[in-house]
């Protein structure tokens, strides 16, 4: 490996001699557009394969079920042994690294996710491969980022490049993955981003085009043209479509939840999680896996029976009973994803969400059907659903849009995508500002969101402002000891002590300095009754935002910071953190290419 990285960093060091620095990002974002869609292909063909497989076993009609609990297993099994006992997933690890680890990811991110993610889903586990994919493709980007010696900005386009390349590659959709990128990772884009985006979701597409057969990929023919008479039903289903995407919100986080903080052995939880999807696939056999075959047939109008192993949706008739069925789906498959993902499982809600929407529109539009006054479209308003319930779950209203349309090679559909996507997206933004992945960490300010301020303080780390080498008296000394320690030091506040080496208070020399004259005060004044509390106190790893705050509200210009055992770490200044505030903000306004 090691000479593998010297021959590309040669190589590298070559392109800087002969290349522009916009030049040299464009050769890099083609690098990575590559590796990430080859990666992408060979996930998608991993998965693909051993699904094939399955299906092939000719002993038992129901052997299949057993497989997403071996999968859950094997995956738990791979994560201990050889990843450390835990891995973060999906696009909240991509997000974090970007806000709190100056966008470097681990090199080890750009294998496991494939490796975890196929045993997962390969073998039926209900969850999807784009977060995976999102997540390999990123820590690709990164990594080439690093040997190539770019800077923060710079790593952050190319994080993001890899993402678009893996969308790009798995949906045969370079535009979706362009726009994916932009909507979700790079909270503040510039116009000289566009075109390293472009250039690696080609360069995913290609490889995805070349490689992939066509059965892997995820497209559709559209059988009816757009309908304008039918534009009250996508008004009403973008309704439906923003609150069953708070439904699955909602769900997904109180199982996989549930299932994530039980305190079962990790094995003994997949086997449950793994009984369970087994009863669910039993019920409802197009639960297992990805989804995307069945996904297929329900866009594509060819939907027409259904497999009702409990017999319970025998009392219907066939049109009422394929209602109910894909109704039920609707209702069960965020449980499916939440149990597969919280079981130790590796997976995200991209494919999820789109299975569900599909079904939605599906039985949406069956409901209106089996009424004799309304006929309308089954397989497109199951395309526009998908759009729907992936908008308003993942929060990329414009991806949704952009990926039904290139998926359906066309843009026929492209009035009733925007209709609905931005009506899911609209409700799930009125009851929640952040999507269900990333809530908790915008709300502790661990990733960027599109608050430009925010970000800036996100982006700064309390050790990086922090002044460590104030002194300290302990609160036992006299005046005269703390007229020797302003002798040789340059501060003009410091902290006290305690017998226990604890901090216990504050001396500003503005409030001593008329004592520091009456040499009879030296022996008998105490430092005890010199020191005051401070206006606030910060702890050690406090996010800046809270940090700001207490400045505001204090108007204090130092701010003593303490570790968790209330011992004095160093001090807080208001003129630095505004230095460093508007340090970032100039770095941030001048060109990403500046040589």
């Amino acid at each position: 490996m090691s000479s593998v990285k010297k021959i590309y960093q040669f190589f590298i060091s070559y392109l800087r001699t002969k290349l522009t620095r916009v030049q040299f990002v464009m050769v890099i974002a083609t690098l990575v557009g590559l590796v990430s869609g080859l990666a992408a292909v060979l996930l998608k063909t991993l998965v693909h394969y051993l699904q094939h497989w399955i299906e092939s076993i000719p002993v038992g009609g129901y052997l299949y079920l057993l497989f997403p609990a071996l999968g859950l297993v094997l995956c738990v099994f791979l994560v201990r042994q050889f990843f450390g006992g835990q891995i973060e997933k999906g696009l909240a690890m991509v997000l974090k690294a970007i806000a709190r680890k100056s966008s470097f990811i681990p090199m080890s991110h750009s294998y496991l996710h494939v490796i975890t993610s196929t045993v997962t889903v390969g073998l039926g586990g209900s969850a999807g491969l784009e977060a995976p994919i999102v997540a390999t493709g990123s820590a690709v980007g990164s990594n080439l980022a690093r040997v190539s010696d770019l800077n923060y900005p710079e790593r952050t386009l190319v994080i993001a490049c890899g993402a678009a390349a893996g969308i790009a590659a798995v949906f045969n959709a370079p535009i979706a993955g362009v726009i994916f990128a932009v909507e979700i990772l790079l909270a503040e884009t510039v116009v000289s981003y566009f075109i390293p985006l472009i250039i690696s979701s080609v360069a995913g597409v290609l490889c995805s085009k070349i490689i992939l057969q066509e059965d892997v990929l995820f497209n559709f023919r559209l059988q009816e043209q757009f309908d304008y008479r039918n534009v009250p039903f996508y008004i009403l289903l973008g309704v439906l479509a923003g609150f069953v995407s708070l439904y699955y919100a909602k769900v997904f986080k109180k199982v996989e939840g549930g299932l994530h903080h039980s305190k079962m052995n990790a094995y003994v939880k997949a086997v449950v999680a793994g009984l369970i999807l087994m009863i669910m696939c039993f019920l409802f056999p197009p639960l297992f896996g990805e989804g995307y075959t069945s996904v297929k047939a329900v866009a594509s109008g060819t939907l027409q029976t259904f497999t009702d192993n409990s017999r319970m949706l025998s009392i219907f008739d066939n049109n009422w009973g394929l209602f109910a069925f894909t109704a039920l789906i609707v209702l069960f498959k965020p449980i499916a994803a939440a149990v597969t993902i919280g079981g130790g499982g590796n997976g995200g809600n991209f494919a999820p969400s789109l299975f569900t929407g599909s079904y939605l529109g599906f039985a949406f539009s069956k409901l209106l059907n089996n009424t004799p006054w309304i006929k309308i479209p089954e397989g497109n308003f199951s395309l526009v659903g998908m759009a729907g319930v992936l908008s308003g779950v993942v929060y990329c209203p414009l991806t949704a849009v952009f990926l039904i349309a290139e998926i359906t090679n066309g843009y026929e559909l492209f009035i009733p995508l925007m209709i609905v996507s931005s009506i899911s997206f609209f409700i799930v933004k009125s009851y929640q500002p952040f999507s269900m992945e990333t809530r908790k960490l915008a709300m502790e300010g661990q990733i960027f969101t599109h608050k430009k301020e925010q970000n800036i303080l996100t982006s700064i780390r309390l050790e990086d402002i922090l002044t460590d080498v104030y002194e300290t008296i302990a609160i036992d000394k006299k005046l005269k000891d703390l007229v020797e320690l302003i002798k040789r030091s340059e501060k003009n506040i410091f902290a006290v002590t305690d017998t226990k080496g604890r901090f216990a208070g504050i001396i500003e020399l503005n409030d001593v300095k008329q004592k520091l004259f009456q040499a009879e005060l030296h022996e008998k004044v105490s430092v005890k009754s010199l020191m005051k509390r401070p206006a606030a106190i910060l702890e050690e790893g406090q996010d800046m935002s809270a940090v700001m705050e207490k400045f505001d509200i204090t108007q204090s210009w130092y701010l003593p910071v303490l570790d968790k055992e209330r011992k004095f770490v160093g001090f807080i200044s208001k003129t630095k953190l505004f230095n460093k505030y508007r340090e970032i903000l100039a770095q941030q306004a001048g060109d990403l290419y500046e040589s």
